[in-house]
């Protein structure tokens, strides 16, 4: 039984497809996020808010940094 949970995403390129997004494993209180996004990764910190949303009270995740992949 898999229990994905929901992030909502706050900051980072406005152009981001999705606001919230599923995480596949659990993230550490203050833990990394990271969202494959135009040959690089845009990176999240977990903060102590929640978010409101369609599905619910979210934890919200904050854009600190940008890598770009080689190549």
């Amino acid at each position: 039984m898999t229990d994905a949970t929901k992030a909502v995403l706050e900051g980072g390129p406005a152009d981001l497809p999705e606001r919230v997004v599923s995480l596949s494993e659990p993230v550490s209180p203050g833990g990394d996020l990271k969202i494959p996004f135009r040959g690089g990764y845009e990176h999240f910190k977990a903060t102590s808010r929640r978010q409101e949303t369609a599905e619910g009270a979210l934890p919200v995740y904050e854009w600190w940094e940008r890598t770009e992949l080689p190549g």
